[in-house]
């Protein structure tokens, strides 16, 4: 029986503390392959104390550069006090932003981001250019290593911080620059006037929200000119298109809210009132929302997240004593964008025309979704089709929404493995009846139709959006072959065409599974590449260790499954790019074939050279490149 006695009670120092429990800080760890991995939230804890100077009127540019894996990031705001700079960087619960004459509408509130970046980093240095003056320090896993004197600069005021994420809490991971330009320009958009220069490239804004919808969505296929209004605190854009679902993009004191929050429902339900009764017709909700793109920023004193990693706005009031974000936004809409609509008459009838369609099409689908929900609770989901996980996303929503999965796989053999293998309490796996439909170019009728894929978004949840979403990663697990990838291929275009905010939001993942098994008697490898393969032979000594080739999931047992779908997870966040159209995509992928997706295939498929001619020859989507 396990002891329980005073020496079971341990209190860790603030190093030790973030080192050991990095997640309460930083959210998941992640290797880089995707855009909510740890080593991006430690560049933006430091850019936001940037970010928080240039809001308070100092400073107009920030330097970043990135070396292999360090990164450097310099601001020319007033530059951290001299005798605090060692203080404000390892001492926790200290630094400016408890002085609210200081940051008065500042992002970084508790004093913990640059410390987590400090612990959590392998090299840390921080040096404060202020009065003609520089303090410098260097650190290591939050651990101080050279404490340098004041000495003389004629440098501009400002901070110089230089850190590389520890390999020991990361792992072997990397920096995606897209996903770092990404996150860039963000702040270019909510602090216009701003340069921030990154390797070369400059990232600048001067119309804001305004530049943010033109960089994130195809204004093309806009029924209606952006629309835009600014005030102070209070930001917002939007237009509608002719995609599925809503898309939007929200922020506080500048921080990229993901998660949404009390300000993003605020502005939902305050586009659908105006809308109302600008029209005088109690159109539904989901009708006046269809197709939206949308943008919203605004500046609040003293914002409470719904987490440390800041990506949902818990708060209910603009400041301590002020009116509630609700009447706030509700107020500030109310008045610009009736106003708008009666001065364009003809944005007005476009917006008109798109709530009616949208309004069309739900009553045109409402009986066959009606017999598609009957079907699936007869179909008996729940038993033949999902192995659920005990717990659902919607109860995890108080910090471990991490941790839910959901695995697309197909075959009684890859999906009785994975099912033997999961984690029950938070992976659930769902089986494919062989290729699903390539859905290219249908309506959304056929999400109902088919019941492959009725059933799949039942399991989901997402019939009516994400808020419901059961599962915080959807991870396509297919065979590294021909077939996988077109699998793959034709899920991707059943998502993209019709829950496009499920890839927008991050949600959808490919798993990263091992092509090779490289063991003796006393270690095993999982390799994901030749290249792992010879480090492992070299790393057991060369000899003759069995090497095993895995052709597919079916082959792998589930005590091996094991191995590389829990901590050691490999994911591929499926990312759209910014200049992506979702209709030119799935036309290029999945319309009429053609050499360049054969090509495309070819040259991303991990797999030997001869198997991946194969493609070619065999020209496996021939048939299925038109819908059917």
């Amino acid at each position: 029986m396990a002891t329980y006695t005073d020496d079971n009670i341990k209190t860790l120092d603030w190093k030790e503390h973030i080192r050991k429990r990095p997640g309460m800080y930083i959210g998941k760890l992640g290797n880089g392959n995707s855009q909510d991995d740890g080593i991006y939230v430690l560049v933006k804890e430091i850019m936001d104390n940037s970010i928080d100077e240039h809001m308070m009127g100092f400073g107009q540019k920030v330097e970043i550069t990135l070396t292999g894996q360090r990164i450097q990031i310099r601001d020319y705001g007033r530059g951290i006090p001299l005798g605090k700079v060692v203080d404000c960087v390892s001492k926790i619960n200290t630094g400016g932003k408890y002085d609210s004459e200081a940051f008065q509408k500042s992002v970084g509130l508790n004093g913990v981001g640059t410390k987590a970046v400090n612990a959590l980093s392998r090299y840390f240095e921080v040096s404060s250019f202020r009065e003609g003056k520089v303090k410098t320090a260097s650190f290591q896993f939050g651990e101080i290593i050279k404490d340098q004197p004041l000495k003389s600069s004629s440098e501009p005021e400002g901070t110089l911080m230089v850190f590389e994420p520890d390999e020991a809490i990361f792992g072997d991971y990397h920096y995606e620059t897209e996903f770092l330009e990404d996150l860039f320009w963000n702040y270019a958009f909510l602090n216009a006037g701003l340069k921030i220069h990154f390797n070369g490239k400059v990232f600048h804004s001067e119309k804001g929200l305004l530049d943010l919808l033109h960089y994130k969505t195809n204004v093309e296929n806009a029924r209606y000119p952006i629309i835009h209004f600014k005030s102070p605190d209070l930001e917002i854009a939007m237009t509608h298109a002719d995609h599925y679902g809503e898309e939007y993009y929200s922020f506080v004191n500048g921080q990229n809210t993901t998660q949404g929050g009390t300000h993003l429902s605020a502005f939902k339900e305050a586009v659908v009132k105006v809308v109302r009764d600008f029209y005088k017709k109690e159109f539904d909700p989901a009708d006046v929302r269809s197709a939206i793109t949308a943008a919203i920023s605004i500046k609040i004193q003293e914002p409470v997240f719904e987490s440390q990693t800041k990506t949902k706005l818990g708060s209910q009031n603009i400041s301590p004593e002020g009116q509630t974000i609700r009447s706030f936004v509700n107020d500030f809409i109310k008045k610009n964008l009736d106003n708008y609509l009666h001065r364009f008459p003809e944005v007005a009838d476009a917006l008109l025309k798109r709530i009616q369609q949208s309004e069309r099409e739900r009553k045109d689908i409402s009986t066959i979704r009606k017999l598609a929900n009957e079907k699936a609770k007869k179909a008996n989901l729940h038993n033949r089709k999902l192995r659920d996980c005990r717990v659902h996303f919607t109860d995890l929503r108080k910090g471990n929404r991490f941790e839910t999965s959901l695995f697309i796989t197909e075959g009684d053999s890859a999906s009785g493995s994975l099912t033997k293998a999961r984690d029950v309490q938070t992976q659930a796996v769902f089986s494919l009846r062989g290729k699903p439909l390539n859905c290219f170019g249908l309506t959304k009728k056929v999400v109902y139709e088919n019941e492959e894929f009725n059933l799949l978004q039942h399991a989901l949840d997402i019939e009516d959006g994400l808020e419901n979403l059961r599962y915080n990663r959807v991870i396509l697990a297919t065979d590294a072959d021909v077939d996988g990838m077109h699998i793959r291929l034709l899920l991707l275009t059943f998502f993209l065409q019709f829950f496009p905010d499920l890839v927008r939001k991050g949600h959808l993942y490919i798993l990263e599974t091992p092509l090779f098994r490289v063991r003796n008697k006393k270690k095993t490898f999982y390799c994901y590449s030749e290249k792992e393969k010879q480090r492992a032979i070299k790393q057991l000594g060369g000899g003759n260790p069995e090497i095993t080739r895995f052709k597919g999931l079916g082959e792998i047992s589930p005590d091996e499954f094991e191995g590389f779908i829990g901590k050691a997870i490999r994911l591929e966040q499926i990312q759209l790019k910014k200049e992506a159209s979702i209709h030119d995509v799935l036309e290029y992928y999945m319309g009429k074939n053609t050499g360049e997706r054969q090509n495309f295939i070819v040259e991303n498929l991990r797999v030997e050279k001869d198997l991946a001619v194969s493609v070619v020859e065999a020209e496996v989507i021939e048939n299925e490149a038109s819908p059917a």
